[in-house]
């Protein structure tokens, strides 16, 4: 069984090491390897512990049951963190009022619908709070992005980001209002 649920602080190590395997999927020919090989599962769960004590919107898919190639065994509770979500009020008040910012799954776990409904979650969470609009950036190299377009999202900005002692090119992806993206959410793809 597929489930979304709100992270808790014993989910860090398993976002830490979603984290570092989707970065090491998705960025080689954009981000350098031996940056990439470097990646550190404890740093990564060290920011997420954070990040969920804090109060940042953190929401994680989890796998049980036969959706387990071994049924569960050996996974803590019979599940297993495959995917995961964080998003906050934003950083960038002039494109949104909320901002998700990471949304990451690991391979075998992608093409199944979990990161629409992990971003469908963080709307509805982003919305609780107040917040009317909604925005996440992707690097503009990301073969990803499409699927931004797909939900609905219109860019509405470029920026850089600086990773590895290299300078990015990223897309500012706009929900306005955030209801566009609940309901881009809960549709089937």
């Amino acid at each position: 069984m597929i489930a979304i649920r709100r992270a808790r602080p014993a989910d860090a190590v398993a976002i830490g090491a979603v984290h570092v395997a989707a970065w090491r999927s998705a960025y080689p020919g954009i981000l350098p390897d031996d940056f990439l090989a470097r990646l550190s599962v404890p740093r990564q769960a060290a920011h997420y512990d954070s990040a969920i004590r804090g109060g940042v919107g953190v929401h994680v898919a989890t796998a049980s049951g036969r959706d387990l190639p071994d049924h569960g065994a050996g996974w803590p509770g019979g599940s297993r963190v495959i995917g995961f979500v964080t998003a906050a009020p934003s950083r960038q008040p002039r494109l949104a009022e909320g901002e998700i910012e990471t949304l990451y799954m690991l391979d075998d776990w992608r093409e199944r619908g979990l990161g629409r409904l992990l971003l469908g979650t963080a709307a509805t969470h982003l919305a609780s709070l107040g917040c009317r609009s909604v925005f996440l950036w992707v690097l503009r190299d990301n073969p990803s992005r499409w699927f931004y377009q797909h939900l609905g999202g219109r860019a509405a900005a470029e920026g850089e980001t600086h990773v590895a002692g290299q300078t990015l090119a990223q897309l500012a992806f706009v929900w306005d209002p955030i209801e566009r993206l609940v309901a881009a959410a809960s549709r089937a793809t």
